[in-house]
């Protein structure tokens, strides 16, 4: 679709499509990168690098319940810019969490320790798909000053976006809360179709407004995590989850951002993942990059896809296993290099900052 085809309410204005914070990052390695563009060195970022591992997190966010941290603006900052300073890496990712829109429209959930997003009253219902309002920058004006303050502080650097996609949001309000099995989930999806299609149609709208927001503030790029998807056959997805992830990234496409798209288990849907509309694919530790490629087909940047499991072994270890992800990755048309999920509560933060130094150095050009 052609910006031209875009209904009226989708065009962006030019000061909005280019932001004075993404003018600063446009020559940056990682848009580079995004963009398929040469690069002086493979890019690097964590997705949960912002908290999780470091001690200086673990510092300013004690007492301060997980929810209530995403609504302060200079904690957010603070969090955001905390593995930037130690880690050197190459983008910023924006600390929130992906239930924060639907907090922010009303819906009764809380972040239980050790569970995960809980909701009070689950959506089963079609009557309960009244309680998904439309969300507007007036819902989340935490969002707007806290990138606001980063964009000011990263300069050059670019800084992540980020937002839940609508599967995953869905499993979260139809469960009640986290689930391996997502039988409720499905069940709907299966048993009644129109209403999965409706639930997952306005968690899309929700998201999408949720993103630009994000952008208009001054993100330089856009991630969707679709965290649960791998729970679904390439058939289910086509059908039940692709069309609504498509409106999320046709909302944000007049901005001209990088879209990345990630699922974690997604092995089976990496070509129907680039398809919703993504510009870089994120790729788990399951499927080597340059089978990843093959399987995304021409025209998409890779991001991944070292296990982060593998940064509990030894220094020498880490860096043989990185080596094969940079080997991997070395016919892509554009690559990011990122861990294969997020990095662990555990984790040693030396063990990330030497990890970054070590694929600057392997891939300078």
């Amino acid at each position: 679709m052609s910006a031209n085809d875009r209904p009226s309410g989708q065009q962006t204005t030019t000061a909005a499509s280019h932001h004075p914070a993404r003018n600063a990052t446009r020559d940056s390695a990682f848009i580079k990168a995004c963009r398929r563009e040469p690069v002086p060195h493979t890019p690097v970022w964590f997705m949960r690098q912002a908290g999780r591992s470091l001690p200086e997190y673990l510092k300013v966010r004690e007492g301060i319940a997980m929810l209530d941290s995403c609504m302060m603006p200079e904690l957010v900052t603070e969090i955001t810019l905390q593995p930037v300073r130690r880690h050197k890496v190459d983008a910023a990712i924006y600390f929130s969490d992906i239930v924060v829109p639907l907090k922010a429209i009303g819906i009764d959930l809380d972040i239980k320790p050790g569970v995960g997003p809980v909701v009070a009253e689950p959506i089963r219902t079609r009557a309960d798909l009244a309680r998904l309002r439309d969300l507007t920058p007036e819902d989340v004006p935490y969002v707007t000053e806290a990138i606001g303050m980063l964009t000011a502080e990263l300069g050059a650097t670019p800084l992540i976006g980020f937002a839940g996609a609508p599967f995953t949001l869905a499993s979260y309000l139809v469960e009640g809360g986290p689930s391996r099995s997502h039988e409720r989930t499905k069940a709907m999806m299966y048993g009644d179709p129109q209403l999965w299609a409706d639930l997952v149609d306005r968690l899309a709208e929700i998201t999408g407004a949720f993103l630009k927001v994000q952008i208009e503030a001054g993100a330089s790029a856009v991630q969707l995590f679709d965290s649960w998807v791998g729970a679904l056959a390439p058939g289910d997805y086509r059908r039940s989850v692709l069309p609504a992830s498509a409106k999320v990234f046709d909302a944000v496409a007049p901005y001209d951002v990088p879209r990345i798209h990630f699922g974690v288990g997604t092995g089976e849907l990496l070509g129907l993942m680039g398809e919703a509309g993504a510009d870089v694919v994120g790729v788990d530790w399951r499927v080597p990059l340059d089978e990843a490629a093959r399987r995304v087909g021409p025209g998409k940047a890779l991001q991944g896809n070292l296990d982060p499991a593998v940064l509990f072994a030894p220094t020498p270890a880490v860096e043989a296993k990185t080596r094969e992800v940079l080997d991997a990755a070395a016919g892509l048309e554009g690559h990011i290099f990122n861990l294969g999920h997020g990095v662990m509560p555990s984790m040693d933060p030396d063990a990330l900052t030497r990890l970054v130094g070590y694929v600057h150095e392997q891939t300078a050009r």
